[in-house]
């Protein structure tokens, strides 16, 4: 390895990091339009390792939107805490196989304590099992194959071994606001994204507990903990309860909004959500770990073995944590080690003021747009603001424009029929200094486009 190599690189890291606030969040086009230098024919001879960083330091570097940095307000998309992007690095640098504990012992138990400490500040039962996947889709997946085995297990089918030709019917229930991500989930599994049974909600998007259809013991309930666009909670308590005395079992979808838990201010919001069978969440959402970090979680460890587990000759099982068993996939990184760094780092303290602290900020977007005069689409509870500018097109139009301009970026939605803006604060980085900042922006482009609408 060259030293010299690694050098330069962290410091072409450290000057982009350096340089995040002082530049426009999204990439100018002219950024965009060199990243074409890039491609070609692959060349016939090697090409000198430092060669090769630089290109992609002074191309790739500008046209990457800067998601890292404390101004970006799309997707739900939080920052890398300083402890967990350090750790990735060396994450990286050691090129663990965390599949099994005998092909890195690090990972298996650095996901062992992970696990214990991720469950208490969570509040779920001490005794779940948890899959580090790539994050809430994969979460979906893999909790929800747990499910799928519980469910037909009961009726005497063994999915892994029959697969689904012939299985007994799964019921699958979701609320009218399931995220895409759960579909997309279910489609994989064979559970089909279309034959799902829809249940209404309120004007958050709250599933009702009094429209469920009648559940039994062959059906799965999928919850959701952060309703993407308005960050509203799922009836958590009530729908388990109704859930599970028809014998149902109970997934919680819960990206972002699980981590509310975590601070004592909002944790009442996650009321009834530690009844459930089955979680997921990300962790490169609100915890601020690096991409790709998710975690399936799972009370009963045996269902999610059950549906992950796989062996061969050549495999050597362990007395301790073997990963793989918990996982999609085999061989893998380990990302358990920046989760324990993020953790490590913060403290359960340190969680809950971060959580907090974006909270406060998505009330203070709130609260400066409302006294502008424009209108909050939801109730503020989370980290999620929904604002519209007035019609479609001139919300479309202002959205557009304050994504131009650069100071910050945010994403659109279609909310029950209405078109908005929204606002998702989930980056440890971001200070209100730099919701101002941005707010300022916001207003000023926004009235400029009513002034102009109005003449």
């Amino acid at each position: 390895m060259n030293p010299d190599l690694l050098r330069a690189t962290t410091e072409n890291a450290i000057r982009y990091l350096d340089g995040l606030d002082d530049r426009s969040v999204f990439p100018t086009p002219d950024a965009i339009a060199r990243l074409a230098e890039l491609g070609g024919s692959l060349p016939d001879a090697p090409t000198d390792p430092a060669e090769v960083i630089r290109l992609l330091d002074e191309i790739g570097s500008p046209a990457t939107v800067a998601s890292a940095g404390n101004r970006y307000y799309g997707f739900v998309i939080g920052g890398s805490l300083p402890a967990a992007l350090a750790a990735n690095w060396l994450a990286g640098v050691w090129d663990q196989n965390s599949a099994m504990y005998v092909s890195s012992p690090l990972a298996s138990v650095l996901e062992t304590v992970a696990r214990g400490w991720i469950l208490d500040v969570l509040g779920l039962p001490s005794s779940a099992e948890i899959g580090f996947v790539t994050g809430a889709t994969m979460g979906n997946f893999t909790a929800l194959a747990a499910a799928r085995h519980a469910v037909l297990a009961r009726k005497g089918w063994d999915v892994e071994a029959q697969g689904l030709f012939g299985a007994p019917e799964i019921k699958v229930v979701v609320g009218n606001e399931v995220h895409a991500s759960l579909l997309k989930a279910l489609s994989l599994l064979g559970l089909g994204r279309e034959r799902i049974m829809r249940v209404p909600v309120d004007d958050q998007g709250r599933m009702r507990a009094d429209q469920l259809p009648p559940l039994d013991d062959q059906t799965i309930l999928c919850v959701q903990a952060g309703n993407v666009n308005t960050g509203a909670f799922d009836p958590a308590q009530a729908l388990c309860e109704i859930a599970h005395k028809a014998g149902a079992w109970v997934h919680v979808d819960g990206a972002f909004g699980l981590w509310l838990a975590a601070d004592p201010k909002r944790a009442h919001l996650t009321t009834g959500v530690a009844d459930a069978d089955s979680w997921s969440t990300d962790c490169h959402k609100w915890l601020n770990v690096p991409y790709d970090s998710g975690l399936a979680i799972v009370r009963d460890p045996l269902q999610l073995r059950a549906a992950m587990s796989s062996s061969a000759s050549y495999l050597i099982a362990s007395e301790q944590r073997d990963p793989m068993q918990y996982t999609p996939e085999m061989s893998r990184r380990a990302r358990g080690i920046e989760i324990w760094a993020a953790l490590r780092s913060l403290g359960k303290s340190g969680l809950a003021e971060m959580i907090e602290q974006n909270c406060q900020q998505a009330e203070r977007f709130a609260d400066g747009l409302s006294a502008a005069g424009f209108k909050v689409l939801n109730e503020v509870v989370a980290n999620q603001v929904m604002v519209s500018f007035g019609d479609a097109e001139t919300t479309k139009q202002v959205q557009a424009a304050i994504q131009r301009e650069g100071t910050s970026w945010m994403g659109g939605t279609v909310w029950q029929g209405q078109t908005a803006m929204r606002i998702s604060v989930s980056c440890w980085a971001t200070t209100d200094a730099d919701v101002d900042r941005s707010l300022a922006a916001m207003v000023r482009i926004a009235g400029q486009a009513r002034a102009a609408t109005s003449r």
